[in-house]
């Protein structure tokens, strides 16, 4: 069932909030994790680690959400569903996975793709923009470099996991010191 709700676009419709009304929401009751909008629950539900529970939502939606460098929002046995907002002019920093294989797909933001065979020698590189997937074989040394003017927000699939169930990394910096 729809509810109505305040919002500054208010226009005698019953409609959900805008994000602009989440993220004064999110200020007004101190909330420092993400937190999105579920319509079909018709509640705000917390950006957090669903798996290895069935689980359905707005993937785009979601993603653009996200204001952590690393959050994990679905960890399987076999499989695990990562978020990330990377800041104007970072990246997600140099990495091989020797036993994953890893899909990215950009939600927002533009970026350079760098990968190869060796850390010396990323003979690849690829511009990627909203809506391309990048596809990282196991064994890769890869990086993905936020060039745009605003957060780069992705997503991120491991086969297997690669984090702890749960994983929430605020800033690069804390991700550095948990890996």
């Amino acid at each position: 069932m729809n509810k109505m709700y305040p919002c500054p676009y208010y226009n005698n419709k019953q409609m959900y909030p805008c994000q602009s009304c989440i993220k004064a929401f999110n200020q007004v009751y101190g909330f420092n994790n993400p937190y999105y909008y579920d319509t079909e629950a018709d509640s705000f539900t917390k950006i957090k680690d669903y798996g290895p529970k069935p689980f359905v939502f707005n993937i785009e939606e979601v993603t653009k959400e996200n204001n952590t460098f690393r959050t994990a929002l679905w960890t399987g046995e076999h499989l695990q569903l990562t978020l990330m907002s990377i800041n104007v002019g970072e990246d997600i920093g140099l990495e091989i996975h020797p036993d994953n294989d890893q899909f990215l797909r950009i939600e927002q933001g533009d970026a350079l793709v760098q990968m190869g065979a060796r850390k010396d020698r990323l003979d690849f590189e690829q511009d990627a923009h909203d809506n391309f997937a990048i596809f990282v074989p196991a064994g890769t040394w890869h990086n993905v470099i936020n060039t745009g003017n605003k957060p780069l927000k992705l997503y991120s699939i491991y086969a297997p996991p690669k984090h702890p169930f749960g994983t929430i990394h605020r800033t690069k910096a804390e991700a550095e010191v948990a890996e």
